[in-house]
């Protein structure tokens, strides 16, 4: 037997030079890592909830092996690990000295806290996807180098899927860095308490059924939330907003939310609306709500001394407390505090005054903007909040924010929760967070970027996610570029989880002066020329008779924790094509989409997987391979699998 191991009940212990590893099953052919710099074990979780699974441990002279399901690991003597799968070496990790020291790499920060570097082998056709959404423009990520944080138009879930078979979860909610090089992979903790990751074996699909059980399953999506949204920075006043739901309702239009954008409120902090704009918000709740409609408000975690809030949360540290410096961390109409989301009073008071003054008053839902939380600087070791330093706790805050909402309505019994967020983290989707892309520019090459972002995101266990139909600022409502782009995003919109108009349009009128915020251009299916108006309205049409297909799919989302919007590979990893083709997707079981993604086209080439599929639009049945199809402006390329009865939707 190895004397520096001690294998215990399910769990093997290794000493080596001050550092405590810790290697226990954690799940379906699931193992997780353990790396203590102090030498002691911490039990911390933050947001992982490990499984019951029972492993099979075997000693050896020079190594250890631990097996849970089809996963082994091998731990040398030299405190080496390596992970295995079907007899195949995955990947080990790679120790920058061949001979000693330890494997992973740490410098102390004060506090027991420690920076740390972990390197790992990597194969050279190697393909990884996951991490959250960015705009990079990248797919597969290998060679990409990637900032472990959140910012606005950024979401970063640490975890990803490999083309070898596994995911691997970096279970550390600091801010750092991972680089998925040519000659490594190397994750980065800027402060930890140890290292913790966890290796998941198995398919695309059986990893991310793994992947849930350890963070948490989404709800089932409400059937209220799978038709159309509205939305547009801003409508200034309840009677703006009264005006275009009873446009779309005198149209025969149904919409699932509409949505009422920020500075609708007295002040920062105040959660409240202003009565000067909105003096009957009941009232106007009321009649929404009269044709299944629901009204959905932003809310900021921002607060500052105006607001009537503000004495009482500073006082009873509900707010981020700083180590230097005033606590105004975020800048946007002056200098802000942020609310301490991790803090369970700041959430039962900011809860408190949400029921109170939205909820009581019809409020349906919630959107929560600034959810990184957004700082300026990013000095993250500058922030003190519940859960710790910021530097060590940086990704929770967006989790921490959904859990307020998520149990707030629960607590009054609600059940069809869903809460709009521009962040989320492991665990978020089981609050029932809506992930939408951030505030993204209104272009050909967004929309591209778009595509590959969901994707990625897909992989990370947060099944609904969603972008700004037509991207979010710098659209000019009134020029061809943007009239064709809205036509091309609308029909990604179609095919997304969700399907959400938003957006700040480029002002062709003269703006209220005295409104903090005024409006951008109008946004609704009407703003963008009578040709498109036709075009848009039978793809909301389309979108109603796909909401019962949705919402199976939502229902195997919520289940079994698979993705809506699913990369080729998902559904079949055998096949090669499958891992690079990145902007087409599997729209739920039974539906293949093909955007088209370039200005002024209208043809494309389809990579159509094994099997027979039915073009939506004539009938035309596919069959394996590339094809170049066609489709104007008014077109998209759908392919259903034939036989499957969505079919019928699309009136063929």
């Amino acid at each position: 037997a190895m004397y520096n191991a001690e294998i215990r009940d399910n769990e093997i212990l290794y000493y080596h030079e001050g550092e405590l590893v810790r290697l226990t099953p954690c799940g379906k052919n699931a193992i997780r890592f353990q790396a203590f710099p102090g030498g002691r074990v911490l039990e911390e979780n933050y947001n992982l909830m490990p499984q019951e699974a029972e492993a099979e441990i075997t000693d050896h002279d020079h190594y250890v092996t631990m097996t849970c399901g089809e996963l082994t690991v091998i731990l040398n003597w030299d405190g080496r690990v390596s992970y295995h799968r079907h007899g195949q070496c995955m990947f080990a990790d790679r120790p920058e000295n061949g001979f000693v020291g330890r494997n992973q790499l740490y410098v102390s920060c004060g506090d027991r806290s420690w920076q740390a570097d972990v390197n790992f082998t990597t194969a050279p056709d190697e393909k990884f996807f996951g991490m959250g959404h960015a705009r990079d423009n990248e797919f597969d990520l290998k060679g990409s180098v990637i900032d472990i944080k959140h910012v606005n138009a950024k979401t970063t879930i640490p975890y990803v899927y490999s083309s070898r078979g596994y995911g691997f979860l970096w279970n550390v909610p600091s801010v750092g860095r991972v680089e998925f090089g040519k000659n490594r992979t190397r994750w980065h903790s800027d402060c930890c308490y140890a290292v913790d990751y966890v290796v998941i074996g198995g398919t695309p699909a059986e990893a991310c059924e793994t992947l849930a059980d350890l963070t948490g399953h989404a709800p089932v999506m409400p059937d209220w939330a799978t038709g159309f949204w509205q939305c547009r920075l801003r409508y200034e006043t309840q009677e703006k907003l009264l005006e275009v739901y009873r446009k779309y309702r005198e149209l025969g239009i149904p919409l699932s939310a509409i949505i009422v954008d920020f500075f609708h409120w007295t002040e920062q902090g105040d959660y409240k609306f202003d009565p000067r704009c909105w003096p009957d918000v009941k009232a106007m709740a009321d009649e929404i709500h009269e044709t299944g409609t629901k009204l959905m408000v932003s809310v900021w975690p921002t607060i500052n001394e105006k607001s009537e809030n503000y004495r009482y949360m500073l006082d009873r540290n509900m707010l981020v407390r700083t180590t230097r410096g005033p606590n105004r961390v975020f800048q946007f109409q002056g200098w802000q505090a942020e609310i301490d989301a991790s803090n369970p009073a700041t959430r039962a008071f900011v809860w408190s005054k949400l029921k109170e003054n939205y909820v009581d008053n019809g409020v349906d839902a919630f959107w929560l903007d600034v959810s990184e939380a957004e700082i300026f600087p990013e000095h993250y070791d500058n922030l003190i909040t519940y859960r710790g330093s910021g530097e060590a706790t940086a990704l929770l805050y967006p989790y921490d924010y959904a859990r307020m909402v998520y149990e707030g309505f629960r607590s009054m019994g609600r059940e069809d929760v869903v809460t709009l967020i521009r962040s989320a983290y492991f665990g978020s989707q089981k609050y029932a967070s809506l992930v939408w892309s951030g505030d993204i520019p209104s272009t050909f090459e967004s929309l591209r970027h778009q595509v590959k972002a969901g994707l990625n995101m897909a992989m990370c266990g947060i099944p609904w996610w969603n972008t700004d139909i037509g991207g979010f600022f710098g659209g000019d409502t009134q020029s061809e570029y943007f009239r064709e782009l809205i036509v091309r995003w609308f029909q990604f919109g179609l095919f997304s989880p969700v399907m959400r108009l938003h957006g700040d349009r480029i002002r062709h009128y003269t703006p209220d002066n005295t409104l903090l915020c005024p409006s951008g251009d109008p946004n609704e299916i009407w703003s963008f020329g009578e040709q498109n108006f036709e075009i848009l309205k039978g793809i909301l049409q389309l979108r109603e008779n796909l909401r019962p297909y949705i919402g199976k799919q939502m229902k195997t989302a919520s289940e079994r924790g698979w993705p809506v919007m699913r990369p080729m590979f998902f559904a079949d990893p055998e096949d090669e094509a499958c891992w690079s083709a990145e902007d087409q997707y599997f729209f739920g079981d039974d539906i293949l989409f093909a955007p088209i993604l370039e200005q002024g086209a209208t043809a494309r080439r389809v990579y159509v997987p094994a099997g027979e599929w039915v073009l939506t639009r004539d009938g035309r049945v596919y069959t394996q391979g590339y094809h170049t199809i066609t489709a104007e402006l008014h077109e998209f390329i759908a392919l259903v699998r034939k036989g499957a009865e969505v079919l019928d939707a699309f009136a063929l």
